[in-house]
């Protein structure tokens, strides 16, 4: 099919077939075969080639319409308009799905950030599946979530963990008992390697935050145009005292006699290596014995590799050094003998209390939001090896931006006010300079 009009002129495939005898090129159309009469054959023959005149038809019917939308020759059309034209036409594309799960799939798939951004996001998505389906909704679509779906989730997700319950018989074999047929069916479609377990406000917090910017990016990809955070308002983060163990604390651990658990004491000696440079866990597990050069560690934390890559350097003390060579010899290329998340942190737990670090300290209940007296050996994570380093720094030289650039913390982050304390000792110091 060629197109003409003004400086226009451009061709492209009509996709339409017909053998060469039947075409008429002075009247650009298929010629029926007449005939007094018509054998079976000929009326099928007939009856084909009227359809292609038809099919015809059409085409040239699409083509002026769209010329016409498209400003009848008042605008420049692309060169490739009329090949584009027909290819949608005769290969149309299935609509893109609007389910909620399929679009947050492909937002998923889609987005380049770090693997704990990835993995948290996919356990929001197997939630919300969850939820729609234990909502009787499975099918939702994006226009379908609302200011009041927005608040059903958060009562789900407070709530999940007391649909169920676990039973041991007399072998010792755990059953999961469901107390919402609801829910068997939801947990059943999409299961999860632990149970769902209560969740504080500020983890409820993250599953919005995550939902919210999977709607904004639906938005802007055009998607749609409904935001249900709009008038929603996600609640703040509520974090209690920071709190840290000191210098001596940790010399405490790193001088404790584990001879007799030496997969204890190894990560013993992980944990007092954090303490001293800071990182988060997923960093450390990264280090490799490269990662030191110099007589510092230097690595790129993962957390803000994708938007902002900067190179930690941090120089490394007698404790750490010593630590470095008492594993140099560690099979393959990890700097230390790190373990998984969760061991890594019942491991620190044990080590608090085989070092009897066991004095109170104040923690903020993430379920009712009170703050409460815990031992710290109940309370011990890797987390507090960064506050031990952050925490401990501070007191020294009350210097957040020079801190920050050995704790992969962006310069003048509000995060870096959470692990911050300002304890009695340095408030001492400051009203002594009133005297």
């Amino acid at each position: 099919m060629r197109f003409f009009h003004g400086h226009i002129d451009q061709s492209a495939k009509t996709n339409v077939f017909v053998l060469p005898e039947y075409w008429n090129p002075k009247f650009e159309r298929v010629t029926i075969p007449k005939a007094r009469v018509m054998s079976a054959e000929a009326k099928a023959l007939a009856a084909e080639l009227t359809e292609v005149n038809a099919r015809l038809e059409k085409v040239r019917s699409l083509i002026n319409g769209a010329f016409l939308e498209a400003g009848a020759g008042k605008v420049a059309l692309p060169s490739k308009w009329l090949v584009n034209l027909l290819q949608d036409y005769n290969f149309p594309k299935a609509p893109e799905s609007r389910a909620v799960l399929d679009c947050m799939e492909r937002f998923l798939n889609e987005r380049e950030v770090s693997a704990s951004n990835i993995a948290h996001g996919w356990a929001v998505w197997r939630a919300l599946r969850r939820f729609l389906i234990y909502s009787g909704n499975k099918d939702a679509e994006l226009e379908d979530i609302t200011e009041d779906t927005l608040a059903e989730f958060v009562e789900y997700l407070r709530t999940e963990y007391s649909l169920y319950e676990v039973e041991t018989d007399k072998d010792g074999a755990r059953k999961i008992v469901f107390l919402d047929g609801r829910f068997k069916e939801a947990f059943e479609a999409v299961p999860e390697s632990r149970l769902p377990a209560q969740r504080g406000q500020n983890a409820i917090n993250k599953f919005l935050t995550k939902l919210r910017t999977f709607y904004l990016w639906a938005v802007r990809n055009g998607l749609t145009n409904n935001n249900p955070f709009r008038k929603f308002t996600v609640p703040q983060d509520l974090y209690g005292t920071p709190y840290y163990i000191t210098v001596e604390e940790r010399n405490q651990l790193a001088a404790c006699d584990l001879s007799d658990r030496p997969s204890l004491a190894a990560q013993r000696d992980v944990f007092v290596f954090q303490c001293v440079i800071g990182c988060r866990v997923s960093d450390l597990r990264s280090l490799r014995k490269s990662s030191v050069i110099n007589g510092a560690v230097e690595y790129i934390p993962r957390k803000t590799k994708e938007g902002n890559p900067v190179t930690v350097r941090v120089p490394l003390n007698t404790v750490a050094l010593e630590i470095v060579e008492r594993y140099k010899d560690l099979p393959g290329e990890g700097l230390l003998p790190c373990i998984s998340d969760q061991n890594y942190n019942y491991a620190i737990k044990d080590v608090f209390k085989a070092a009897d670090l066991t004095r109170l300290v104040t923690v903020l209940n993430p379920t009712t939001r009170e703050e409460e007296k815990r031992p710290l050996n109940e309370v011990a994570s890797s987390h507090l090896a960064r506050r031990c380093f952050i925490g401990n720094l501070y007191k020294k030289v009350q210097d957040p931006n020079l801190i920050a650039s050995m704790s992969g913390h962006v310069e003048g982050s509000r995060a870096f006010a959470r692990y911050r304390n300002i304890d009695e000792e340095m408030k001492r110091d400051l009203v002594s300079l009133l005297e």
